[in-house]
């Protein structure tokens, strides 16, 4: 059978966007990400154990292709100098781990930062394929296909019908939970072909390329985590995060996570001066509706027109969520629905919830304060005990 991953440039724009920040600006960082399964799979994800390990070696097998590296030089935020360093990049094997814990499937890595973050991406789509790979595939694929001529009817028609002062616009997010790289290509190939109104772009950089489309992304959580470890006061890190990607892009990507700490947290830090220099906002955790809500009122005590700013939904979307949530903004403001999972995994059968997130920089243990509980990972209780101090958060 193929391997699982056949180019490196298959994972997610804000990958590179981060990387090349994070190399240009802190290339000596030391760091650990580490996987995690927050729901019960059907069957042990120890099982999986040898063939993870089998396509963790062809991934550090390979490297950037030319034609690769020629497309990202041509977007206008990726450097010379970053793009030279892709060409000779390579995966080091033993800065990843993958062992077993009973049933449980454990999978580190770490290492230099810049030599381990991009673990991430592939990683989360090998485990995923491995698993979905042993459910019927012909029953699986059929009610995929069914569901999504099902959203693909539904967008047009919503679309058609429910006009605001902003368009509706969708996005692909759906490279890390996905059901294998050749359902998510169908996906991403029906959609740019029955929905090209409102189908604008994905996160996968390589069907990016390939179907002439818009390649999606900005910041992750992992960016601004780092930032906990860097020499700043912990209560300043966001500001030195955003700063730093600033003085990076100079007005491209300019779309910022807000949830690391919590939504009021990250507004009690994006001032004018940061309002100004961001494009828009991402909402990945807690009530979507609550925290636009909030993001608007601050535009309006910033007296910024938020019709010249976009709000970005990405927190388990589907199509009927997103279009409430435009009904409910779209006429105050630009917004964009990246829209992961269920699109890439939707087939019947219960996806996983699988995540590799950083948990430590720099010898020192980091975190999230997600507005959705859940999502909250670090292995540190003193030091999340801390940040929550730090933030104001119970």
């Amino acid at each position: 059978m193929k391997p699982i991953v056949h180019s490196l440039l298959e994972t997610d724009l804000y990958k590179f966007t981060m990387w090349q920040a994070l190399l240009h600006r802190h290339p000596a960082t030391q760091s650990e990400y580490v996987f995690a399964c927050r729901n019960k799979p059907a069957y042990p994800l120890a099982e999986l154990k040898q063939d993870v390990e089998r396509e963790l070696d062809h991934l550090c097998s390979l490297s950037f292709q030319p034609d690769e590296v020629a497309y990202l030089r041509r977007l206008r935020f990726i450097k010379g100098d970053f793009a030279d360093f892709l060409t000779v990049f390579r995966f080091q094997r033993h800065f990843v781990t993958v062992d077993t814990e009973g049933d449980t499937l454990t999978i580190r890595a770490a290492g230099p930062q810049v030599h381990v973050m991009g673990f991430e991406i592939y990683v989360l789509y090998i485990v995923n394929e491995l698993y979905f790979r042993r459910f019927d595939q012909a029953a699986a694929l059929a009610e995929g296909r069914k569901r999504l001529a099902a959203k693909i009817d539904l967008i047009n028609t919503l679309g058609a019908q429910d006009r605001r002062r902003h368009p509706f616009e969708f996005f692909d997010f759906g490279v890390r939970r996905r059901f294998s790289g050749a359902w998510h290509e169908e996906v991403v190939a029906t959609l740019a072909r029955e929905a090209p109104q409102y189908f604008k772009g994905t996160s996968n950089v390589w069907f990016a390329m390939k179907y002439q489309l818009v390649p999606i992304g900005t910041m992750a959580h992992e960016y601004l985590q780092s930032f906990q470890s860097f020499g700043v006061r912990l209560r300043d890190f966001q500001k030195a995060a955003l700063e730093d990607w600033v003085q990076e892009y100079r007005g491209d990507l300019g779309t910022a996570l807000t949830d690391v700490v919590g939504m009021d947290a990250f507004l009690a830090d994006f001032d004018l001066y940061f309002a100004k220099l961001f494009d828009g906002l991402r909402h990945d955790s807690g009530d979507p509706v609550e925290w636009g809500e909030k993001a608007l009122a601050h535009y309006a005590k910033l007296r910024l027109d938020a019709h010249t700013r976009r709000l970005v939904f990405s927190d388990g979307l589907d199509v009927p969520k997103a279009f409430a949530l435009y009904r409910h903004f779209a006429d105050r403001t630009q917004t964009g629905f990246g829209i992961g999972t269920n699109l890439s995994n939707d087939m019947g059968i219960e996806p996983l919830n699988i995540v590799m997130k950083l948990v430590s920089c720099n010898g020192q243990p980091v975190a999230k304060l997600s507005d959705s509980p859940g999502k909250t990972m670090c292995t540190d209780e003193t030091f999340l005990a801390y940040l929550r101090q730090v933030f104001n958060q119970r």
